[in-house]
């Protein structure tokens, strides 16, 4: 059976706390809702789960927070509530919610290649140079090629293949501007990696802000990748070289990227799509098609856009004939 860390893929807290509680704990200005509401957790709003707490700093997120399963809100200002969620009043939410990570999810040093605290399956290979942190969990006859990095949190399942160089459940790059300078928003959550999945040399991986980043069964990725965090990566997807996928992102099951495909934060790429090299997906893709281009769109119709374009630039240039231009040394 494959291995699992238990209770931290939806950052649940040891024990539920009362809202008066973590208001104390992050020194906010006041607190708002039911006397016996108890929060098991925190979570952003795309992982949400009813009894958890997520922040909302901007407006035009209230009502998408309000709609959402939390259980309560860190608020920047007091709005109009339904009865059976609670807020907390915040000064600053994003710094505030950061705390609560930090303090419910710290740090941990790393005093030896291999963590005493790491789990490794029969039949493992760890080639030299591998560094494995705290509460690492790798499964049953894995190759860990050397000089691997591997951070605290990390599960592997079984028959995994890791090539040398890459890098696994680093932190979210998750910052906010404040003041001319950027707040980090440290990363509380894990990296999931499940059966019989191969990962090329020089990959990047990074672990879940406030949930987990997932490698699902039997997907194979190229050299040189970079996931961002709290990706979702589904079933036997093939992913090529120089690829870039931001954060928040969900692939379905046997989505083919091939090479320097590059994908916006939060987007949706349904089972089967394939996407062309140098793509760039700005919007959600429907499954079971071909898609091509910057805004990525489906093939026929990007093949089609370029095959007018280059008529156009045979026949004129901004209006004038493009034979006179070429005759007058104009271009």
């Amino acid at each position: 059976m494959a291995p699992t860390l238990k209770g931290r893929n939806n950052m649940n807290f040891p024990r539920d706390y009362s809202l008066q509680q973590l208001a104390k704990l992050i020194k906010a200005r006041s607190w708002k809702g039911p006397e016996n509401l108890r929060i098991s957790g925190i979570n952003e709003i795309h992982r949400i789960k009813k009894g958890q707490l997520l922040f909302v700093d901007h407006p035009k997120y209230y009502d998408k927070a309000l709609q959402s399963e939390a259980s309560a809100l860190i608020i920047d200002k007091e709005i109009e509530f339904p009865p059976e969620k609670g807020m907390i009043l915040s000064e600053n939410p994003f710094r505030d919610f950061d705390r609560l990570i930090r303090h419910f999810f710290p740090f941990q040093k790393a005093t030896e290649y291999v963590s005493k605290k790491a789990t490794i399956g029969k039949n493992t290979y760890i080639g030299p140079g591998v560094f494995l942190g705290n509460h690492v969990i790798i499964g049953q006859d894995c190759h860990i090629h050397p000089n691997v990095t591997i951070h605290p949190h990390t599960v592997i399942g079984d028959e995994v293949i890791i090539q040398s160089g890459t890098v696994l459940g680093s932190d979210a790059f998750y910052y906010q501007k404040h003041e001319g300078s950027f707040i980090k928003l440290h990363s509380g959550g894990v990296l999931h990696i499940k059966d019989r999945v191969e990962i090329g040399s020089c990959c990047t991986i990074d672990r879940g802000i406030t949930d987990e980043t997932l490698i699902d069964e039997g997907s194979k990725l190229d050299n040189l990748i970079q996931i961002g965090h709290d990706t979702r990566i589904g079933k036997n997807c093939l992913i090529a070289s120089h690829t870039g996928i931001a954060g928040c992102c969900t692939l379905e099951d046997q989505v083919i990227l091939w090479g320097q495909v590059g994908i916006s934060s939060g987007l949706f790429i349904g089972k089967g799509a394939v996407v062309l090299a140098q793509s760039g997906v700005s919007k959600n893709l429907e499954g079971n098609k071909t898609y091509f281009g910057y805004p990525a769109q489906e093939v026929k119709v990007a093949y089609r856009s370029l095959a007018t374009l280059r008529e156009l630039s045979k026949n004129s240039f901004l209006g004038f004939p493009a034979k006179k231009l070429h005759q007058n040394n104009e271009l």
